[in-house]
């Protein structure tokens, strides 16, 4: 690999090879791949005069827009490592992963749906944070301070410490949810990223030309990696959208003739739902990317016909991975809607029974990745990493699922007990663990149930504190107050106590009966 395969190496070629095409458009404004790689040096000054740079962690809070494209890019030609944070979270969460990814910056905005991110941090023991930079804010801790703090980008240390950016440097620690109820933090380095994500830009057919519209969070793979990395290597004009809201969606579409959209179904289902009967131009669109939940046959069908989408994208990706397989632009919708698509260049699938024999073409069993992409491992947590990758470099995902002749792939079952809300993956066990500090809450358990929009929503069956009251809608709006939104349970059950097996163990099939 080259130093083309890091984001700055990335970023630099296109704005050598497209210096005056426009890269971002935001609110109104422009700027070209020059112009974002020139203020993502400046940043890197900043990050440098603040003793920031290899080996360190900056942590990004903050919904799509051009200053986190900067901070994330910025900290990359620094040398230092990116740690995205939902932009649900609350601050205990936030706290959290602060704490153990050891970021000695946080970049963030200000407000954003109504929470006050500095404030509800200001609690957290956080002994490695060193500052804030409040991309709104004005003053010593605001965004122009901060880069005023640099010596610009035509500063010599940039130089020095871009050129030291290697494809095998750590890139970002990325916290995902797990069984276990703690989010761990997943290593990737440049060069497992950046080669990875041209191979997903060629399978779905990201061109040059595109406009792509980001809907998908920049504190997502999706949004970051698929989204302004992809776009940074290949010269693709990107859109950032901090909320997704389905008029100004079309707005978009419409006036920034926008070609490429990725995102879960309920985009297109709230897409197709909004714009009901409504006559609009949507002739530039080309092609629409989609996964993380089920995908039914009549709304492909649906979204090529209604929306203008020729090319419609399936696909199967994880933290761990990033990108695995993806459908084609040749597939049909049926292939579309009932499978994941086959292996990325570079990317290995088998499945395997219990004992860890691959099983025959069409059999079900343990989805097993390797190749370009696979994680370096959890971040300080080496029994996790000895557990998900095995001798064979073998990623255990953990689903289920079989892999037909052709090498196509479907998904059985996800990951146990996980349920996927709005296209956010929802671990019971974390849930549990942040509704155990509910003052009134004894015990918890959580399960996805059917939603008509969501897809899935959590269900929370709760066993009260003795000589404690609580009701249903103090619980929701507890949880809406501590725990990221999507994560936040949508309907309460209680019950005296929790069904067990001989173990110990909650038996969530007996609560899903219920």
């Amino acid at each position: 690999m080259t130093t083309v395969d890091t984001i700055p190496g990335a970023a630099r070629a296109t704005a050598a090879r497209l210096p005056d095409k426009v890269a971002l458009i935001e609110g109104g404004e422009s700027w070209t791949f020059a112009e974002l790689y020139r203020d993502a040096r400046a940043v890197a000054s900043a990050y440098l005069a603040r003793g920031i740079g290899k080996g360190d962690v900056v942590a990004i809070w903050a919904p799509n827009r051009r200053e986190w494209i900067l901070a994330g890019l910025g900290a990359h030609i620094a040398g230092a490592a990116i740690t995205p944070l939902n932009t649900r979270m609350k601050g205990m969460e936030a706290g959290d992963i602060l704490r153990r990814s050891y970021a000695k910056l946080l970049v963030c905005t200000e407000r954003f749906m109504g929470f006050d991110y500095p404030t509800m941090i200001a609690g957290e023991d956080l002994p490695d944070l060193a500052g804030i930079v409040r991309i709104d804010g004005e003053g010593a801790d605001g965004w122009a301070a901060f880069i005023a703090s640099g010596k610009g980008a035509d500063d010599p240390a940039v130089d020095a410490a871009e050129a030291a950016v290697a494809p095998d440097d750590l890139s970002d620690i990325m916290f995902t949810s797990g069984t276990t109820g703690s989010p761990k933090g997943v290593l990737h380095s440049h060069g497992n990223v950046v080669p990875l994500f041209r191979a997903w830009a060629e399978r779905v057919d990201l061109q040059e030309s595109d406009r792509y519209l980001i809907a998908n969070p920049f504190f997502h793979t999706f949004g970051y990696k698929a989204g302004w990395v992809a776009c940074l290597a290949l010269g693709v004009t990107m859109l950032p959208m901090a909320v997704f809201d389905v008029n100004e969606m079309a707005r978009l579409i419409e006036t920034e003739r926008v070609s490429f959209i990725p995102g879960p179904p309920t985009i297109y289902q709230s897409l197709l739902q909004g714009l009901a009967g409504e006559k609009r131009d949507f002739s530039s669109m080309r092609v629409a990317v989609t996964g993380a939940a089920p995908v039914p046959p009549v709304l492909v069908e649906r979204m090529r016909r209604e929306l203008g989408m020729e090319n419609v994208v399936n696909g199967y990706g994880m933290t761990e991975f990033g990108a695995i397989a993806m459908t084609g632009k040749t597939d049909s919708p049926e292939t579309v809607a009932n499978t994941c698509g086959y292996a990325l260049p570079g990317v290995e699938m088998t499945c395997v029974d219990g004992a860890g024999r691959p099983v025959a073409a069409g059999e079900t069993g343990e989805i097993l990745v390797r190749g370009r992409g696979r994680m370096i491992g959890y971040f300080e947590n080496p029994e996790a990493t000895g557990e998900a990758i095995d001798a064979d470099g073998w990623l255990h995902t953990g689903d289920v699922g079989s892999i037909d002749a052709d090498g196509y792939l479907r998904i059985t079952d996800r990951k146990k007990d996980m349920f996927i809300s709005g296209g956010f993956n929802c671990y019971p066990a974390e849930i549990e663990k942040l509704l155990a500090a509910h003052p009134a809450i004894e015990l918890a358990a959580v399960i996805g149930v059917p939603d008509e929009r969501m897809g899935e929503v959590g269900k929370a069956f709760v066993v009260l504190r003795p000589g404690t009251h609580a009701d249903a809608a103090g619980i929701i709006a507890w949880s809406r107050e501590n725990m990221a939104n999507y994560k936040a349970p949508r309907s309460i059950e209680f019950v005296d106590e929790l069904p067990r097996n001989a173990g110990g163990k909650v038996l969530r099939t007996a609560l899903r009966e219920r």
